[in-house]
């Protein structure tokens, strides 16, 4: 079936991902983080099926950037316009518009480090931690995920990745293959996240051959390996069932945490840095702020004979 004859928002997708990865080689994670933004575009565009992307104007792009800004930050917001400008030329291609789609969206102002990191405060954090119902085998699994971001700082790429042969209990440190530094790295295992980690494993984990350390649990798919978007929604739920608001939406929020306590705790940003992975310094300078005794001791005392 070629575009053309798409008539749903599901084949118009599949295309597009089809296309993306003959031409592309994008990974399966990507093209779904791209998909988050596309499919809500053309929906609120287009309405229901049938739809026919030729009738995507300018406004439709404008309309639909203004909505999201109102949920996302602005760094948060170059995703939405690279899924819209990747989704737009792929349309072009099939000559199903021409560049003005992509010429119409509009450049979200970010001044870069001029915010605050955010994070979950302590109380915020134990209180997540308290609202998992351990007995069943998705409670025990979700508080595992969530012990891996909040106390290592890791991707939800990078907890959906996680394999049984990358943890070494008897030293217990956790091995990361790749990070987007596209080298491997070997972590510390807090005492916590292991616990949770083996209580899984022993008790609620289905009987798999997957080597993936978290699997899926229901359906036809159960003991298959969860998706980044799974490690995601695992957040989502969590913090609605224990009702905390959280600075930003997603599971980066206790990767912040994590950052954030470490400098509060006095670590350098470059253990910092190599800790979460981070390709280059600049990204952790942020943390910087929030450590208010050396920003105090660099800060120039103001002179008592100027009035």
């Amino acid at each position: 079936m070629t575009v053309q004859d798409s008539s749903t928002l599901d084949t118009l997708v599949e295309a597009y991902e089809r296309h993306q990865r003959r031409t592309r080689g994008l990974r399966e994670q990507t093209l779904q983080d791209y998909e988050r933004f596309i499919r809500p575009f053309v929906r609120v565009a287009l309405g229901d099926d049938p739809v026919d992307p030729t009738h995507l104007i300018p406004s439709d792009v404008v309309e639909f950037i203004a909505s999201m800004s109102g949920r996302f930050s602005p760094r948060s917001m170059k995703h939405v316009r690279t899924a819209l400008r990747s989704f737009f030329r792929f349309l072009c291609v099939e000559g199903l518009c021409d560049g003005r789609l992509e010429a119409a969206i509009p450049v979200v102002a970010h001044w870069r480090l001029s915010a605050l990191p955010r994070c979950l405060s302590d109380q915020q954090l134990e209180q997540v931690l308290k609202s998992f119902d351990t007995s069943t085998p998705h409670g025990q699994r979700d508080r595992a995920i969530i012990l891996c971001l909040a106390s290592l700082g890791l991707r939800p790429g990078e907890v959906a990745e996680l394999c049984l042969e990358d943890i070494d209990w008897r030293r217990s440190t956790i091995e990361l293959r790749t990070r987007k530094t596209r080298r491997g790295a070997v972590l510390p295992l807090p005492r916590q996240a292991g616990g949770a980690i083996v209580a899984y494993l022993r008790h609620q984990r289905p009987a798999t051959d997957e080597r993936r350390v978290f699997v899926k649990h229901v359906g036809p798919h159960r003991g298959q390996p969860i998706s980044s978007h799974a490690v995601s929604e695992v957040v989502v739920r969590a913090l609605r069932r224990a009702g905390v608001e959280p600075p930003i939406g997603g599971a980066y929020v206790f990767r912040h945490t994590v950052a954030s306590r470490l400098v509060r705790r006095g670590t350098s940003l470059k253990v910092v840095a190599d800790f979460l992975g981070h390709r280059s310094l600049d990204t952790t300078v942020i943390y910087a702020k929030l450590d208010l005794p050396a920003l105090r001791e660099v800060a120039l005392p103001w002179p008592e004979e100027i009035r």
